[in-house]
């Protein structure tokens, strides 16, 4: 009997968020779709944050997590992205926060050797080790501004500060990093 009620199909039921049950829904992709195809691109990003394999790994895990976690919202954002790097960006700064606090409440950090820091033989892995030393907040800013190459505007609204906090934080960073280095006036412009 065709017009039975029990043999048609019913359509797919729907949560509070208007989710179905196989994920999907009527506002962006599902979760599922979004985190095969952003995690490369937030691992990347948390690489850069982190400077450890297995803690960028840890991060995207955990951003990704927050990810679904609230999902109804960030599938609706504008710039989905966006929306996913401001989750991981922030991630980082609160875990690193607070590894600094465990760490500086139980060790106090040795001062760097002239051997440490003389005659690099890899630039990039250097510059790792130093963007390590940097306080969460400015790390992030340096590696979404000049390694994402994001606008300061952008990098503002990720963070949720102002443009000259950006700025100054830059500069900041840039002449701890370039003393660090040595040899700062080679990375000055003008000079």
């Amino acid at each position: 009997m065709p017009d039975d009620p029990s043999e048609r199909p019913r359509p797919a039921s729907r949560d509070h968020h208007g989710t179905n049950q196989r994920g999907t829904d009527r506002h962006g992709p599902d979760f599922e779709e979004y985190a095969a195809v952003g995690q490369r691109r937030l691992y990347r990003t948390a690489y850069l944050l982190c400077g450890n394999t297995e803690t960028a790994r840890d991060l995207t895990q955990t951003a990704l997590a927050k990810l679904f976690q609230h999902w109804h919202r960030a599938r609706v954002a504008d710039n989905l992205d966006a929306y996913a790097k401001t989750v991981l960006v922030r991630t980082f700064i609160t875990e690193r926060r607070r590894s600094l606090r465990d760490l500086l409440a139980h060790t106090l950090s040795a001062p760097r050797t002239e051997a440490q820091t003389a005659d690099p033989s890899d630039l990039r892995v250097t510059l790792l080790a130093l963007l390590d030393e940097l306080p969460p907040r400015a790390r992030a800013i340096v590696v979404l501004r000049y390694w994402e190459d994001l606008s300061v505007q952008s990098v503002a609204s990720l963070l949720r500060c102002s443009e000259s906090t950006v700025k100054s934080q830059c500069s900041r960073s840039l002449a701890r990093l370039r003393a660090q280095l040595g040899d700062a006036h080679v990375y000055t412009v003008g000079s």
